[in-house]
């Protein structure tokens, strides 16, 4: 008997509530002291197409999906003809033999064990419900398989519905749970339980919901985007909750709008912030240059997914890493961080802020469809950890002895920031070059004066860094290690799992995470470079930009890459193979 390690794949088409039933499950189970991870996957459909959500279960902290599935609950044909391969030996299928049948080519799989539930009939006949409520008769069902505590799903039901209508899922369920104790009683080799740490809180969101949670404790109070897969998650999050943190939340009627909003609220002093992928990206790279030569702060957030063009506008990608260190005509500074995981999602965006306003530049946090939109368990974040530092922010009044000066040369290349309206100063900008009180300017002189000013900004930053002890880079694993990797953004959880898998192989590989992209950690890593029997890459593109960003800075190759770009992250047991094939 398995205990507290199960991966559930609940499928079917859109609008059946796939993504809303896996979350549920995974959310349950959290609250029982479990950890989780869930991933969704679905077409560019609203009706139609196949959707499915999986969610890993461990009493060990998780950090990706895994290869394959325990148990598959369906909610049509498709997903048992679709994922029956990916279920491992003694696995599960829940369906509804009402509903649909079972291929000849499932049903001659013997290893497998079958749990027909008439979902259909419970919810039409019995409950007299609608049929989208068949997905909470399966999770009552799948909660009664693994012999989990019901009642935890009854609380995760009332927590996230109104009373009406969780008590009508929580009937359901209930229902879904009674047929499969009654039928199927001790017939399924996995089980979840309760653990030790089940009165402990631990949050299970998504990147998106991260962010989100990061920008209202940084103090964004100005929050503009058009909705646009992946991002269009962390819109929601901020428009629900604009009235209790006092914030406004616009969707304009484009992103070429949404990055002037927040520029202009940016110059008024607010701190602005808005998101988009990379097509909306390129729409904005005209306004970025602007908030460049006007020395804006700006976070812009960028989910990443395949392209060019729409590509796959609901799959995942990491191709826009050289785009958005580039982005936009000339040449400015721009800080591109690039967070790995749920927690740093959260103390990234307060830094991304920060920055933007100690350093008065645009910061980019730079994500994908995989981060932003998987579901992670994990520990309360502690609001102390990062500081809301504003810079040389002027409010009130200006006292200075000489005029203002908006632009004024500085060794660090900061000039002090007044907002409009501060007494006793005239606050003067332009989108041309211009001198320190913002007026227009070709003079050459000038020019390269300013140029240097603001260029000097990412030297000072990278020197802050360094000194406050800012991670820039996070490694993991022994010192002496056969391998190195070397990655960044979403592949951090693959690998994780990855080189757990290989250590209970005997093979020992360390990774080093590379967080900060612009200013990039030239030192750290080429002592990591210098220290490595092998590097490996690995990347969710088919150019593998961080190696080209390596040998940019370092003037180093790196040996080995493993890219992956067909819009699925990577899972832990091929990540795993493709590093033993190198080694």
């Amino acid at each position: 008997m398995k205990v507290n390690d199960l991966s559930v794949l609940i499928g079917g088409e859109a609008g059946a509530g796939i993504t809303r039933s896996g979350y549920l499950f995974a959310k349950a189970c959290v609250r029982g002291g479990l950890y989780a991870f869930g991933v969704n996957d679905y077409q560019s459909l609203i009706r139609g197409g196949h959707n499915f959500y999986v969610a890993r279960i461990d009493d060990e902290e998780v950090y990706s999906q895994i290869d394959y599935i325990d148990l598959l609950v369906a909610l049509n044909a498709e997903t048992v003809s679709l994922h029956r391969g990916e279920l491992v030996p003694s696995g599960g299928i829940i369906y509804d033999e009402d509903d649909l049948t079972l291929s000849p080519e499932t049903l001659k799989r013997e290893d497998l064990k079958f749990y027909p539930v008439p979902m259909k009939k419970i919810v039409m006949e019995e409950l007299k419900e609608q049929p989208i409520m068949r997905n909470t008769v399966a999770l009552g069902a799948a909660v009664a398989l693994v012999d989990y505590d019901l009642t935890l799903l009854e609380g995760v039901l009332k927590d996230t519905f109104k009373e009406e209508v969780a008590e009508s899922n929580i009937r359901a369920a209930r229902m879904g749970h009674e047929y499969v104790k009654k039928n199927f009683q001790d017939n399924f080799e996995y089980r979840l339980k309760r653990t030790e740490t089940a009165d402990k809180r631990r949050l299970f969101l998504t990147g998106n919901e991260a962010l989100g949670l990061g920008a209202v404790k940084a103090g964004c109070k100005f929050y503009a985007a058009y909705p646009m897969t992946p991002l269009t998650g962390l819109l929601h999050f901020m428009a629900a909750n604009d009235r209790e943190y006092n914030m406004i939340v616009i969707q304009p009627e484009g992103e070429i709008a949404a990055i002037n909003m927040v520029a202009g609220a940016a110059f008024a002093g607010i701190r602005a912030m808005t998101g988009t992928s990379g097509g909306g990206f390129c729409l904005m790279s005209e306004g970025l240059g602007m908030i460049g030569m006007t020395e804006n702060p700006v976070v812009i957030v960028v989910g990443q997914r395949s392209g060019p063009s729409t590509g796959l506008p609901t799959y995942s990608s990491q191709g826009d890493l050289r785009f958005v260190i580039h982005a936009s005509h000339g040449e400015f500074p721009k800080v591109v961080i690039a967070p790995g995981d749920v927690e740093e999602c959260f103390y990234e965006t307060i830094r991304a802020f920060n920055w933007a306003e100690k350093y008065q530049l645009p910061v980019i946090i730079l994500t994908d469809k995989c981060l932003v939109e998987s579901h992670m368990s994990v520990d309360p974040f502690d609001a102390n950890r990062v500081k809301v530092e504003r810079g040389t922010l002027l409010t009130g009044q200006y006292n200075g002895e000489e005029e203002y000066r908006r632009h004024k040369i500085t060794e660090t290349g900061v000039s002090p920031r007044a907002v409009p309206s501060t007494r006793g100063a005239i606050v003067r900008t332009n989108a041309d070059e211009h001198d320190e009180y913002g007026y227009t300017s070709e003079d050459p002189e000038i020019t390269t004066k300013m140029m240097d000013k603001r260029m000097r900004k990412l030297t000072c930053l990278a020197k802050e860094l360094k000194e406050r002890g800012i991670e820039r880079t996070k490694f993991y694993g022994p010192e002496e290690a056969e391998a190195t990797i070397i990655a960044w953004g979403s592949t951090k959880g693959p690998i994780r799992e990855a080189m757990k898998l290989l250590k209970q192989e005997g093979v020992e590989v360390n990774y080093l995470q590379v967080l900060y992209l612009l200013p990039f950690p030239t030192s750290v890593v080429e002592e990591i470079l210098n220290k490595a029997k092998k590097t490996i890459v690995v990347e969710n593109n088919k150019t593998s930009q961080l190696s080209g960003l390596i040998r940019e800075h370092t003037l180093r190759d790196v040996d080995y890459k493993i890219l992956k770009y067909d819009g699925r992250p990577f899972n832990p047991i091929y990540l795993s193979e493709r590093i033993k094939e190198v080694l």
